[in-house]
């Protein structure tokens, strides 16, 4: 993220490759989906959408405000958002544009994005991983806006990804903290300590006041990414209509004569067991295994089996 004139900060992943490890989740199993998401191949991924979106936009800018600062005036957030609250939707939209005169500034940030980010969409899901996106740049936006006067921050407009993608590191680094990862291209480094780098690099820089990358806005997306990874809040929890269902969900739970189960309702219990089991194996090994949890195994693949033999 960059003030509008960084990619995730000194710290450049490149080309994040994570050695053709994918994590083990319900899609990676051909028992539960026959065709697994991907970025070239099979149903296009929320992840594939937002690079698209990023891309498109930059398109725009560069073709056809190449060198004007209305695009950025009117798109990018402003330090001082609290004095013009009609430019409100600045929260969200300066998180789609990034600085034309430098490739690196949107490659750094969607090369992250599409090799971290179909993981931990595996794991959420489409509009999860949606919502949990779009409300990392949201609100990471807000944390710069508040921080920045503190740090002497002047008058320049931020741009950038890089708030969104700190979320999604930060997530993908929880989930997968052993797995290994390319920096630079070139150096191999388990993703926690990449993770630990880049928040220890950001936190370094708003010490410092660096204003020339938003570093309080990359803290605020990692400290989001683990929120929700705690708790699975993002914004649409401040919906009422989520109040409802959740009250509603309380309710059920501590009725005495609970409904028979539609075969729906058991698919997708098993699923989301599928899912639990196979994010263990990915974190802890297949040994971690009790015999409860293989046997579940073994009748997702039974089921599978009997559903395509039909």
């Amino acid at each position: 993220m960059r003030r509008a004139t960084s990619t995730l900060p000194r710290l450049r992943f490149g080309l994040v490759n994570t050695w053709g490890v994918r994590p083990m989740n319900i899609y990676d199993r051909d028992y539960i989906r026959d065709d697994p998401p991907g970025r070239f191949g099979g149903p296009r991924t929320m992840v594939t959408n937002l690079v698209l979106i990023n891309a498109a936009v930059y398109l725009v800018q560069v073709l056809f405000f190449n060198n004007d600062p209305l695009f950025v005036r009117l798109f990018g957030l402003h330090p001082d958002l609290f004095r013009h609250p009609e430019h409100f939707y600045q929260l969200l939209t300066y998180g789609f544009v990034h600085s034309p005169n430098d490739i690196w500034h949107i490659l750094g940030n969607m090369l992250v994005l599409w090799f971290l980010g179909p993981d931990v969409e595996g794991i959420y899901g489409k509009r999860a991983f949606l919502w949990f996106y779009l409300s990392t740049v949201i609100l990471s936006g807000l944390a710069w806006v508040l921080v920045e006067p503190l740090f002497g921050g002047g008058t320049i407009p931020v741009v950038g990804a890089s708030g969104g993608i700190s979320g999604v590191v930060a997530l993908y680094a929880l989930h997968f903290p052993r797995r290994m990862i390319m920096v630079m291209f070139v150096i191999p480094m388990p993703m926690w300590v990449a993770a630990v780098l880049f928040l220890g690099m950001d936190s370094l820089g708003l010490l410092r006041q660096d204003t020339t990358v938003a570093h309080s806005a990359h803290l605020g997306g990692a400290a989001l990414g683990l929120l929700y990874y705690k708790t699975r809040w993002d914004l649409t929890s401040l919906y009422p209509a989520a109040w409802i269902s959740r009250l509603r969900q309380r309710k059920a739970g501590v009725r005495l004569h609970q409904p028979a189960e539609t075969p729906d309702d058991d698919e997708a219990e098993l699923k989301a067991e599928v899912d639990r089991i196979l994010e263990k194996i990915s974190q802890h090994g297949e040994a971690s295994l009790t015999a409860a949890e293989r046997r579940k195994l073994e009748d997702a693949s039974r089921r599978y089996q009997k559903r395509k033999g039909k």
